[in-house]
């Protein structure tokens, strides 16, 4: 289930940092979640650099994966509409 954050209820929850934190304090904060959030999509990046390098030194084709993925997409796909001609 999604739930969804109204323009009301953000005014609200940075009235509420704002009173519990100060003015002054909001950039400080903010420019520590930005550097959190830099270090995350850097290290997200760099394993994904890691995963490509041990995949091509380990001599696995994407190609190949592509193909068997794209096979049991068919695959699956005649096993669900002959379900749903069924039904």
């Amino acid at each position: 289930m999604l739930y969804f954050i109204s323009g009301g209820e953000i005014i609200f929850v940075f009235f509420i940092i704002l009173m519990i934190f100060g003015a002054d304090k909001i950039p400080e904060i903010a420019r520590g979640m930005g550097k959190g959030i830099r270090q995350v999509r850097d290290a997200t990046q760099e394993i994904k650099s890691e995963i490509k390098k041990s995949s091509k030194n380990n001599g696995v084709q994407n190609d190949k994966i592509k193909d068997d993925i794209n096979e049991l997409k068919e695959d699956l796909n005649d096993i669900t509409d002959s379900i749903k001609r069924d039904l």
